[in-house]
């Protein structure tokens, strides 16, 4: 069993930036790849990058490419996704999960365990 957590969201300007976290606890949480996704009201869920605990470089959505950055601290074992640049379409709630899939995967379904989300507001 894995608990996430995640933390960080809030109301920003178009163009700033924010942090946000997730926390994860449990006996084999070391195993799973790390995802973050996002859900604007009326959308899909959203894949934004996937990132493992091994350190395989991040996979990154189109979308936030060259603006976001996933990384993580295996002694906090934390997962971190910085946020810059950040833009109206930006809005949504930002969720991190965990999967056993090899490598991650950019489909939300192959994720085993899912933190309560993250509300994220930019405003234009």
């Amino acid at each position: 069993q894995v608990q996430l957590v995640e933390s960080g969201g809030g109301l920003v300007q178009a163009g700033g930036s924010l942090r946000l976290s997730c926390a994860a606890s449990g006996r084999t949480f070391s195993r799973y790849t790390m995802g973050w996704f996002r859900q604007a009201p009326g959308k899909e869920r959203e894949f934004v990058v996937g990132i493992t605990w091994s350190g395989t470089s991040p996979n990154y959505a189109d979308s936030v490419k060259g603006r976001f950055t996933a990384s993580r601290d295996i002694a906090k074992n934390t997962v971190y996704l910085q946020m810059n640049s950040l833009k109206a379409e930006d809005t949504a709630v930002y969720y991190c999960a965990a999967t056993l899939v090899r490598g991650g995967s950019r489909t939300w379904a192959e994720y085993d365990f899912w933190g309560q989300g993250t509300q994220v507001t930019v405003s234009s």
